[in-house]
């Protein structure tokens, strides 16, 4: 009896110390990711990348499938069929649509989003109270509308504003009605265009650009891959530009853009997937906002400012993250206020 006594306290003495291991065999297991993304460009890709840059530095072998919807709703569906059948371990939607699709059709993996203005508008989440069962968490863009639309406002002091937005995308409508309601807290007549497709965006700024003395550019994806032919139209007609994706800021004719360095959304992403394969429930995750202003650019473009005879305050100019001189990228510097007509 004895002897029975003393062989149990050692049996349990060694599960006690295996279960106090960690589990290396599930740290080791490879992993299959299934990446959708809305189509191909700047800021989107950024976010790709910054996804596989992260987990590249994790413990976790990982195997990606990257798929591109090309803006097709069909094409994203189709992704999220192949996802499913794969057997992925977990997926990824790179915006609304892919996301969205990825949701209605997996709901037995975990599903992470990136890069979703508006995720309860968008259906992915039911609230940001994280009460409910769900197998979807992820990254929110949302950008302080408010704050960037009135900062706006004080260097262009404009009459009319108009916005371009995608009709079909949630982000795209939602933001559309805050930026009116912003406009009419201001005083302000808001100028709208809709567009299905990146190929009306062009059309939908010469259709409102007789009408607007600045134009407004949202965090949507349709819009902003077209976002060369809006700044050609604004260039043309002498009205001034806010763009809020920065990514697709470089080498277009825009006064200011203020928004995310999408790489550092991806890389957020990326570590919303490294909690989840840590054993942390989606459930427990949501929906992930940014609220460190460090993680917002400011840039502003003096060729077009001195162009237009608009003067950018010194405030202003002293918190921009990328100034815009001479068609190259300056430090700030006070002779920079006065280099345009006030």
């Amino acid at each position: 009896m004895k002897k029975s006594a003393i062989v149990l306290a050692l049996l349990l003495a060694l599960t006690s110390q295996l279960a106090a291991q960690p589990n290396t065999e599930t740290k080791n297991k490879p992993y299959a990711i299934g990446i959708s993304k809305m189509m191909s460009h700047p800021a989107l890709d950024a976010i790709e990348q910054g996804i596989i840059d992260h987990l590249g530095t994790t413990e976790y072998e990982i195997s990606f499938d990257l798929q591109n919807c090309n803006a097709e709703i069909s094409t994203a569906i189709a992704i999220a069929q192949k996802f499913k059948s794969d057997k992925k371990d977990l997926v990824i939607g790179i915006a609304t649509p892919p996301a969205q699709a990825l949701a209605q059709v997996i709901t037995d993996k975990p599903v992470v989003f990136g890069a979703i203005t508006d995720p309860l508008a968008a259906g992915l989440v039911t609230n940001y109270e994280k009460t409910e069962e769900t197998n979807i968490a992820g990254i929110s863009d949302l950008n302080p509308l408010r704050l960037q639309l009135e900062t706006y406002f004080r260097i262009v002091q404009p009459k009319r504003l108009g916005m371009i937005y995608t009709s079909s995308e949630a982000n795209g409508v939602a933001q559309m009605e805050l930026a009116k309601e912003i406009c009419q807290d201001n005083g302000i007549t808001f100028v709208a265009a809709a567009v299905s497709n990146s190929a009306e965006v062009k059309m939908a700024a010469q259709s409102i650009i007789d009408r607007i003395d600045a134009m407004y550019v949202a965090i949507d994806n349709t819009v902003v891959s077209a976002i060369p032919s809006v700044s050609e139209v604004c260039a043309k007609a002498g009205i001034p530009l806010f763009n809020t994706d920065t990514t697709s800021s470089e080498n277009i004719d825009f006064l200011m853009s203020w928004g995310f360095d999408y790489y550092t959304v991806g890389v957020e992403t990326g570590k919303v997937v490294e909690r989840i394969l840590n054993g942390e429930k989606p459930k427990d995750i949501g929906a992930v906002f940014f609220e460190d202003p460090s993680q917002f650019e400011l840039w502003f473009n003096m060729d077009v400012a001195r162009k237009l005879g608009i003067t950018i305050p010194s405030d202003l100019l002293a918190s921009a993250k990328v100034i815009i001189q001479n068609g190259q990228k300056v430090p700030f510097s006070s002779d920079l206020c006065t280099t345009v007509n006030p």
